[in-house]
């Protein structure tokens, strides 16, 4: 069990914005998940990965791909209070779920 966050590396967030954005995403997309698979997940380790998008486009495909795939994910949208516009589109978590299954989705995209 894993889960991959996504996050811009276009629109510049500084290393603290990131952190808060990801930790937004990840526990967004946590929420989305049954009760069977945040189980499991927790119970072995939480176990994350954090990857690069280039583009608020490259993130809505991987929402989609996560969708068609059955599995829960979040995107998440700033709230501009610090360095980046009201709505600006940050990340995207998908998982938690089967390694196998988040890969179809993110298994492509580089390390952050």
């Amino acid at each position: 069990m894993k889960q991959a966050i996504v996050a811009r590396v276009d629109i510049g967030m500084g290393e603290g914005k990131l952190a808060a954005q990801v930790a937004h995403a990840a526990l967004s997309a946590f929420e989305d998940a049954g009760r069977k698979a945040r189980t499991a997940w927790k119970g072995e380790g939480q176990k994350k990965v954090v990857l690069k998008a280039t583009s608020e486009d490259e993130l809505f495909e991987l929402a989609d791909a996560a969708e068609r795939e059955g599995l829960p994910h979040a995107v998440v949208r700033d709230a501009g209070h610090t360095e980046l516009d009201p709505g600006t589109v940050t990340a995207l978590a998908v998982g938690p779920a089967e390694d196998e299954l988040v890969d179809r989705v993110t298994g492509d995209l580089p390390l952050y």
